[in-house]
């Protein structure tokens, strides 16, 4: 089964904690899972920064409507209880939305207009701030807000790398070379093809030598076997090199990426070559940061 949604958590939640005594939340969390048979496979997926579990970000979600909804309290650090409030909606037995929480909670009900203040709604209803049509915490919105941009990012990139020279595109492998932490060397040979040829350090005091080859090709066309073969022989030097790198702005067959891998050949397509240069500040620049923060612990754990 998938992982539950968070108002699917709010009342396994209170029913765990219906017998009134304080529970640690790593207990709640466990006997949550076995509640809802949770596989273990779901129990391990992480959000997207993989700083934690998905299902504890769920967990965690819904405890924080629970606290702010007075439908549970902290009787003490990492310690969940249910309150009067909790125990009422819990002998309810059904399915805890936010309509019923904005219903039976003052609280929870100005928390919730208040943040839609915060976010310029002026008609939604006060539980519709909170994404409610996919039920998703709003860090793994954020981090899925990211990936589409970055996506958005990377085809950008491919097409500004097609409007540059073939001189450009040689640059651009250098320089994604060097952000990599590689070493200087690649001489380069024209292949006509629009394309380059050279051999570069693996490391900047030149132990080790890695044979580069870099298409600008089409990205709708597909390199076969049999270029690789070909990329295989012209490692036979002189001078004669045994690490491999081929990138290109096309994509690989799959017969040519089991070939290179049985040759220790790396093969860098398309989309992992914009994916390169977002990560490595190659061609791009930060426009806007964002520190999302969260509570030290250790810091309160201290006092």
């Amino acid at each position: 089964m998938a992982l539950p949604k968070i108002i699917a958590l709010h009342l396994p939640i209170l029913k765990v904690l219906s017998d009134e005594k304080e529970h640690e939340l790593k207990e709640v969390r466990e006997r949550i899972a076995d509640l809802l048979e949770l596989s273990g496979e779901e129990l391990t997926l992480r959000v997207a920064s993989g700083q934690q579990t998905q299902y504890a970000s769920l967990i965690g979600w819904a405890r924080t409507n629970l606290l702010n909804a007075k439908a549970i309290e902290n009787p003490r650090r990492g310690y969940l209880k249910i309150t009067e409030r909790g125990k009422q909606l819990c002998e309810r037995n059904i399915e805890i939305t936010y309509a019923i929480l904005i219903e039976t909670s003052p609280e929870f009900a100005e928390h919730e207009r208040a943040r839609a203040a915060k976010k310029g709604a002026k008609t939604s209803p006060p539980d519709s701030s909170f994404n409610s049509e996919t039920d998703t915490p709003p860090q793994e919105t954020m981090e899925r807000m990211y990936q589409l941009l970055n996506d958005q990012l990377a085809e950008e990139l491919l097409s500004e790398i097609f409007d540059q020279t073939p001189y450009f595109f040689e640059k651009l492998v250098l320089d994604l070379m060097e952000a990599m932490g590689y070493g200087s060397g690649l001489k380069t040979q024209d292949s006509h093809d629009g394309g380059i040829d050279g051999i570069i350090h693996e490391d900047k005091l030149g132990f080790n030598l890695i044979y580069v080859q870099a298409k600008r090709w089409a990205a709708e066309r597909t390199i076969e076997r049999s270029d690789i073969q070909q990329f295989l022989g012209a490692m036979a030097g002189p001078p004669k090199v045994e690490k491999g790198l081929f990138i290109t702005t096309a994509k690989f067959s799959k017969g040519a990426r089991e070939f290179a891998e049985s040759q220790h050949i790396i093969l860098v397509d398309g989309k992992q070559l914009t994916k390169l240069m977002i990560e490595h500040g190659v061609g791009v620049s930060v426009q806007k940061t964002y520190n999302l923060k969260r509570i030290d612990s250790d810091y309160f754990a201290d006092n």
